[in-house]
């Protein structure tokens, strides 16, 4: 049986302690939502497994959305469907009800990945639409230079993607998801021409891996980035960075369809 925390959360932070502001950093990108909407095809019914806040639910469509997390429920806006109280593992659904399915960087919160992957086919009909990082690019970007212990985290919790692909089953595709400069949805990714933005504490623990890592190597970084902005060695060896108009990073959208 999955474990879960006092606030429902069943991964490996307690949203109830850090996800308090998780919605006014973690907005949906217009440009990533696009992708993830074509993924979705013309399914008119959709499951959000994990929707946490929202992000990335189709409004044009009728949603079913689960969230273990009472605080992330909390702060799903009132034009959003209410979250049902849930877990990846065990949805409280028949078999196929919804045309299609999706789940947007969570599926490392998941006690049992192939639990919770057999879950989502079981009661899609369509296309199985997963956004998630590939952790053998997670090094790949200029955070690993000032906090390498964020990524390796990040690495070390996010499964495989050809551990996805398997247990999907099927016919299954595998997207780059390149991140625009200005990405309204704050993952870590979403900052890399903007390196100012990890100074604010608040958009830090918007990402939970944040939380995951020792004070000692959260005020290292914030001095040793501080410094580097101030006298310019940031910009001198990443401010290309500030015009590049996509960071092409871990991001991918994996999509299962039925054979």
């Amino acid at each position: 049986m999955t474990q879960r925390t006092s606030d429902g959360s069943a991964g490996d932070v307690d949203y109830g302690d850090i996800g308090g502001t998780y919605a006014q950093f973690r907005q949906p990108d217009p440009i990533i939502e696009a992708q993830i909407h074509r993924a979705l095809g013309d399914a008119e019914t959709v499951l959000n497994v994990g929707a946490g806040a929202g992000s990335y639910e189709p409004t044009d469509r009728q949603v079913t959305a689960v969230e273990p997390s009472q605080s992330m429920r909390a702060q799903r806006p009132s034009h959003l469907v209410e979250a049902i109280d849930a877990t990846a593992e065990d949805l409280p659904f028949p078999d196929n009800s919804f045309d299609a399915s999706m789940a947007s960087v969570t599926v490392h919160q998941w006690s049992d990945l192939e639990k919770g992957l057999s879950e989502m086919r079981r009661v899609t009909i369509g296309p199985v639409v997963l956004l998630v990082c590939d952790p053998q690019l997670m090094h790949d970007y200029w955070l690993s230079d000032y906090i390498p212990e964020v990524r390796a985290v990040e690495a070390g919790r996010f499964p495989q993607i050809s551990r996805i692909v398997d247990a999907l089953g099927g016919k299954v595709e595998v997207e780059p998801v390149p991140v625009p400069l200005e990405c309204s949805d704050g993952f870590n990714e979403a900052y890399y021409g903007r390196p100012e933005r990890f100074l604010d504490p608040a958009a830090r623990l918007a990402c939970s891996s944040w939380s995951l890592v020792s004070e000692e190597a959260v005020d290292r970084f914030v001095t040793t980035l501080s410094s580097d902005l101030e006298s310019g060695e940031w910009d001198r060896k990443y401010g290309h960075l500030r015009r590049q108009a996509f960071f092409d990073g871990p991001l991918r959208l994996v999509i299962g369809r039925c054979d």
